[in-house]
């Protein structure tokens, strides 16, 4: 389907799992067979409800997330699918992705899912060492995450990512080297590998784990560790966290990365559209009682624009911001970026500005810093 109009993503809140990890600060809780009918239903009449805001759009991805979004079961999230394609127009290769928990796997799950129109799975591996994988809560084995991945191909699916978390207590990088030689086993496509952050509240916060996690230095080596193995396993990397096999690069996070629009569903999700950012309150009560989202500002200026784009290795592009903008990067931006550059924290061919990947590892304060030259 051709459109002129710039295609946007569709992203899916499913707050329920079966089980909280412990590093784990999204928005999900346990339920039963009648909260998910009631939750399923709820998405059908919002994605309704946004009609005529959609309209005249066209979409091109549909994430759901969570949570863990299978436990929705086939048939619930078919139903969401078909609520949303009945209410925005889906580019035919459209990327529809279903985040699932390896010990989720079932050949009957996934071959109905794969008829129901969901082309990508992106697993929570997380580690591919037993001890990694007692230290996160992960309720998966090893075996059952390759069992999970072939279930996964023998249903129909080619796009498969998995995550790996990265800076763990007690890992080392012979240990790292093992879970990424384990995914490239697996022939998956898409590999995201995330360092551990300790967020407030959670049952890691509580323990006190932060401690006990590898310092700076050790991470960083954890990073380089990963960043190289995936390279020679022939993962590119396309952003601070993610690699993948030419072509199979996320096209829905791309959205995000690239200061593009999307909608979204249910509660905690956020959304973008028509220069305005919104979210739905972490409240599943308030969704379920068809409570409107929360405006949240405006979006897409040449800060966020910046801040969103440094994030990939492809950077800023100076003919994608004068297009965007109307006007060239700032001479205050320019002349600091020359600066980082020869400190080997950027990259600068003439038309991208791009973090290297010392870069990345500090690019809070790297991004910040050039955001200090936006005023």
């Amino acid at each position: 389907m051709k459109t002129n109009r710039p295609l946007i993503g569709v992203y899916v809140h499913i707050p329920f799992c079966d089980g909280k990890c412990p590093y784990c600060d999204f928005y999900s809780m346990r339920a039963d067979e009648a909260r998910l009918e009631a939750y399923t239903n709820a998405l059908c009449r919002t994605a309704q409800a946004w009609a005529p805001q959609w309209h005249g759009k066209t979409a091109d991805t549909v994430y759901f997330g969570g949570g863990t979004p299978v436990l929705l079961g086939a048939d619930r999230l078919r139903r969401v699918l078909e609520s949303i394609r009945a209410n925005i127009a889906l580019t035919a290769d459209a990327e529809i992705t279903v985040e699932a928990n390896p010990a989720a796997a079932q050949e009957p799950l996934f071959r109905a899912l794969h008829k129901a129109g969901f082309n990508r799975l992106s697993m929570g591996l997380q580690s591919a060492d037993p001890d990694e994988l007692r230290f996160l809560g992960r309720r998966h084995t090893v075996q059952q995450a390759s069992e999970a991945v072939q279930t996964a191909r023998d249903a129909g699916f080619t796009n498969i990512s998995l995550d790996l978390m990265l800076g763990l207590q007690g890992q080392t990088p012979e240990r790292l080297k093992r879970s990424v030689a384990f995914c490239a086993q697996q022939e998956v496509p898409h590999v995201s590998a995330y360092l551990l952050k300790v967020e407030p509240g959670t049952p890691f916060d509580r323990r006190g784990v932060e401690a006990q996690l590898p310092d700076e230095d050790a991470q960083a080596e954890l990073y380089h560790t990963v960043c190289t193995e995936l390279a020679q396993y022939g993962y590119h990397q396309y952003e601070i966290s993610n690699f993948a096999k030419a072509g199979f690069e996320s096209r829905h996070n791309l959205h995000y990365w690239r200061d593009e629009e999307y909608a979204a569903l249910g509660a905690s999700a956020h959304g973008f559209l028509d220069g305005k950012r919104f979210y739905y309150p972490r409240d599943i009560e308030a969704f379920l009682q068809g409570q409107p989202p929360v405006a949240d500002g405006t979006g897409g200026d040449p800060e966020e624009y910046i801040l969103l784009a440094l994030r990939l290795t492809e950077g800023v592009r100076r003919s994608v911001y004068r297009q965007r903008f109307g006007q060239p990067l700032p001479k205050a931006l320019e002349r600091k970026a020359a600066l980082l550059a020869r400190g080997g924290l950027l990259t600068d061919d003439g038309e991208c500005i791009a973090l290297t990947r010392d870069g990345f590892l500090v690019s809070n304060a790297v991004i910040g810093t050039l955001l200090d030259c936006m005023d």
